[in-house]
C-alpha cells in the first residue's frame, strides 16, 4: 500500500521534471538534430542517468530508422520512458513550446512588413541556401557513400522536380525501398543490444492503426468535404508522416503543400525557414510560422499538433517490435534505399524553389557562400549566421 501511494505521488514529481527538464533544452538547444541528439545525452543520460548508454543509443537508432523529426522522437521516447505516455507528452510540450512561440511571434511580425522589398528578408533566403547546402553536404557524405545510393540520389532528385505532384515523394521513397531492397538486402548488421521498452503491444498496435489510417482517411475526407481545416490538418499530417533523413527534408513537402494551393508565398515561406534555423529547438516548429501566417494563432497549433502527431504515434508504436525488427537484413536494406533518395528530394527542393527564388545577382551568390562557410568551415552557431544574412541582406539593398 505505501509502495503504491510513493509511486502514484512520485508520477507527477516525474511529469514535472521530465517537463522542466525539456523545456530547458526547448530554450537552449541550437545547432539541429545532431546537435539536439549532443544535448539530450548530456542532460538525460550524462547528468540525470534517465537511461543507460545502450538503451540511449537503442533509441536513437530507431529514431533514425523512423519518418519524423529524430531529436523530437528521441526526447519523446526518452519521456515515455521516464512517466510514461503523458511524460512523453511533456517532453514533447517542453521542447517544442519556446520555437513555436518565437516563430509565431515572427509570423505576426512579418505581417506588417513589406515581404518583397525588405533587404533582410531576401538576406534569411539567402541564409535558407546556406542551410540546406550544408544538409545536403553532410546528409550526402553520411547517406550516399557509394555508387548505387549516388545514383538513387541523383534519380530520386530528377523525378522530385519533372514530377512535382502530392504523390510524386511518397512514389520515390517507395521505389527507392524497393531498390534498396534488391541492392542491399544482404547488408551486415553488427551486434545489436537488446532494450527493455515499458509499452503494451496493444497500445502500441492501436499507435499504428491510428497512423496510417490518418494517413489514408484525411486525404478522402479533405476531397470529399473541401472543407479548409481538413486540408489544412491533411497537409501538415502528410508531410510530418512522409520525413525520412531529418528535419530539413521537411522542406520540399511543406513547400508543395502550401505555396501552390496559394495559401502563402515562395518569400514568406523562405523568409520563416531562414528565421527558423535561429531558433533552438526542432525545426518542425517551422509549421507554427507557417500555420500562423496562413490562419493565424489557431492555425499555428493545428498545423505544430498535425505535423509532431505521426511522430508521436510511431515511436509510441514502433518501441515495442524495434527490437525484433532491426535485425532483420531486408529492413535495414530499405532503409538504406531511403535515406538515399532523401538526399536527392532534398537536393530538388534546394534547387526549386531555394535556389532559383534566392540567387537573383552575383552578389547574392557571394553572401551565400560566406555563409555557407560560415557554417561549414568556421563552424559559426546558426542563430549568428541568421542575423550576418539578415545585415548582409540590408547591405545588398543598398547597393542596388
Amino acid at each position: 500500500m505505501d509502495n503504491e501511494l510513493s509511486q502514484n505521488k512520485s508520477k507527477p514529481r516525474s511529469l514535472m521534471e521530465v517537463l522542466l527538464v525539456s523545456t530547458k533544452l526547448g530554450l537552449t538547444s541550437f545547432g539541429g538534430p545532431i546537435a539536439h541528439l549532443g544535448y539530450f545525452h548530456n542532460e538525460y543520460i550524462k547528468r540525470r542517468k534517465w537511461m543507460d548508454e545502450r538503451s540511449y543509443a537503442d533509441l536513437v537508432a530507431l529514431c533514425q530508422f523512423l519518418p519524423g523529426p529524430a531529436s523530437s522522437q528521441v526526447g519523446i521516447g526518452i519521456g515515455v520512458m521516464r512517466a510514461g505516455l503523458l511524460g512523453g507528452l511533456a517532453a514533447w510540450v517542453g521542447f517544442t513550446l519556446p520555437s513555436v512561440i518565437a516563430l509565431v511571434l515572427f509570423a505576426f511580425l512579418l505581417q506588417g512588413f513589406d515581404i518583397g522589398s525588405a533587404g533582410w528578408i531576401h538576406g534569411l533566403k539567402l541564409v535558407a541556401v546556406a542551410i540546406v547546402a550544408q544538409a545536403i553536404l553532410g546528409m550526402g557524405q553520411k547517406l550516399t557513400p557509394d555508387r548505387n545510393r549516388v545514383t538513387i540520389a541523383i534519380l530520386a532528385a530528377a523525378i522530385a522536380l519533372l514530377w512535382q505532384t502530392a504523390f510524386s515523394q511518397v512514389a520515390i521513397m517507395i521505389v527507392s525501398g524497393i531498390a534498396g531492397l534488391i541492392l542491399y538486402k544482404n547488408i551486415n548488421i553488427p551486434d545489436l543490444p537488446k532494450v527493455q521498452v515499458p509499452i503494451k503491444r496493444s497500445l502500441a498496435v492501436i499507435c499504428l492503426v491510428l497512423f496510417f489510417g490518418l494517413l489514408i482517411i484525411l486525404p478522402l475526407i479533405r476531397e470529399i468535404t473541401s472543407i479548409h481545416w481538413f486540408a489544412f490538418f491533411d497537409s501538415f499530417y502528410r508531410a510530418g508522416s512522409l520525413v525520412f533523413g531529418g528535419g530539413h527534408v521537411v522542406l520540399p513537402l511543406l513547400e508543395r503543400e502550401v505555396v501552390p494551393t496559394g495559401w502563402l508565398s515562395k518569400e514568406d515561406f523562405l523568409a520563416g525557414y531562414g528565421v527558423a534555423q535561429a531558433v533552438p529547438g526542432p525545426l518542425f516548429t517551422f509549421a507554427a510560422y507557417l500555420g500562423a501566417i496562413i490562419n493565424g494563432w489557431l492555425g499555428a497549433i493545428v498545423a505544430t499538433f498535425a505535423i509532431f502527431l505521426p511522430a508521436f504515434l510511431l515511436v509510441v508504436g514502433a518501441l515495442p517490435f524495434w527490437d525484433s525488427l532491426r535485425r532483420v537484413p531486408k529492413i535495414q536494406g530499405v532503409l538504406v534505399g531511403v535515406n538515399a533518395a532523401v538526399v536527392g528530394i532534398l537536393l530538388a527542393a534546394f534547387y526549386n524553389p531555394i535556389w532559383t527564388s534566392s540567387i537573383l545577382a552575383p552578389v547574392d551568390f557571394a553572401l551565400a557562400s560566406i555563409l555557407f562557410i560560415m557554417l561549414v568551415f568556421w563552424k559559426t552557431p546558426p542563430w549568428m549566421v541568421v542575423i550576418a544574412g539578415a545585415i548582409g541582406g540590408i547591405l545588398i539593398s543598398y547597393l542596388e
